[in-house]
Parts: C-alpha cells; sequence; structure tokens
C-alpha cells in the first residue's frame, strides 16, 4: 500500500514523543545531547546551541560508525539508554530520525515540535556563524 508523506510522518509521531522548546531547555539544562539532523548548509546557517550536525541522510550509520562515515562514532549518540533530542527544519525528518533511532534501540529519542522554526519563532537562541 502506498502511503503519503503526511501519513508516513503520522506513524512516526505516534510513535515517538514530541517536545516542546521549554522541555527542550530543561533537557539541555541537565546536559542531554540535541542532534541536528538537518544538511551541512542548513546547520552552518544557524543551529540551536549545544547541537551537534548529523544530518538525517547518514544518522543510522553514524550511530554505530559506519564505515560510509569514515568508521567515526559521534559521542552524543554513545548512550542509548538516555534521551536524545533531534530536530530539524519544521519537525518532519526529526521525527522520522527519532522513530529510526528508537527501532535502532534508543530508548528515549525525541523530536522537537515544530523544528528549528518553531524554537526560532518562540524566540529559542541560536547560534550563528
Amino acid at each position: 500500500m502506498r502511503q503519503t508523506i503526511q501519513q508516513l510522518l503520522a506513524q512516526a509521531k505516534a510513535q515517538i514523543r514530541e517536545i516542546n522548546g521549554d522541555e527542550l531547555r530543561a533537557l539541555q539544562a541537565r546536559g542531554t545531547p540535541v542532534i541536528d539532523v538537518r544538511e551541512p548548509a542548513e546547520f552552518a546557517a544557524g543551529h540551536l546551541p549545544g547541537a551537534v550536525n548529523i544530518p538525517r541522510g547518514v544518522l543510522e550509520f553514524e550511530v554505530d560508525g559506519h564505515p560510509a562515515v569514515n568508521g567515526s562514532r559521534d559521542p552524543a549518540l554513545g548512550h542509548r539508554d538516555q534521551p536524545v533530542v533531534l530536530y530539524c527544519r519544521s519537525g518532519g525528518r526529526s521525527a522520522l530520525s527519532a522513530e529510526a533511532l528508537q527501532r535502532l534501540g534508543f530508548s528515549e529519542p525525541l523530536s522537537l515540535a515544530g523544528g528549528y522554526l518553531a524554537w526560532t519563532e518562540g524566540g529559542g537562541e541560536v547560534q550563528a556563524p
């Protein structure tokens, strides 16, 4: 059966937990890793403070140090039993990413509802070049 992207996103969002900006701030204060799954150029234009950039296209490979990313492992993904926050531009890619990490054994992958757009519209701090 074919699905629309809206149906695919609805299924992903039904499986994961989305958080708002206030919840993200509280998690950041506790040291929870934040991963920007946008493309490198998007990240370079501005991102959440302390976020690491792991594009959606390589996230599943990066998590286990796959040779496709030169065998490097991101320390932000080293603890599968701890929360990790993912965000993208509007919340779609991060929801799909959270669902993928959940399937890979992460206990609490969280997606920022509304993504970077909602964060900035809500007055969230941004690191810019």
